[in-house]
């Protein structure tokens, strides 16, 4: 049996072994996807969003319109 670790256990961790670990707790949810389900509200948000996703005409803008906004911001 795995150790019990501890939020402090957790935290001692290097930036690279808690971003593995996150990836392996997400993969474990998505093992599981029988665990969990989805309420109406959350179906229909995404439900809409792929919709809009779907319905859009144009690929978004070139790297040479977005390039100029965004060395200005800078």
């Amino acid at each position: 049996m795995a150790k019990k670790q501890t939020m402090a256990d957790v935290l001692d961790l290097s930036a690279a072994e808690r971003i593995l670990l996150a990836q392996d707790l997400w993969d474990s949810i998505a093992d599981e996807p029988d665990a969990w389900t989805l309420s109406d509200a959350q179906r229909g948000e995404l439900d809409r969003r792929l919709q809009t996703y779907r319905n859009r005409t144009a690929p978004g803008s070139s790297w040479k319109t977005i390039k100029p906004r965004i060395q200005r911001k800078g």
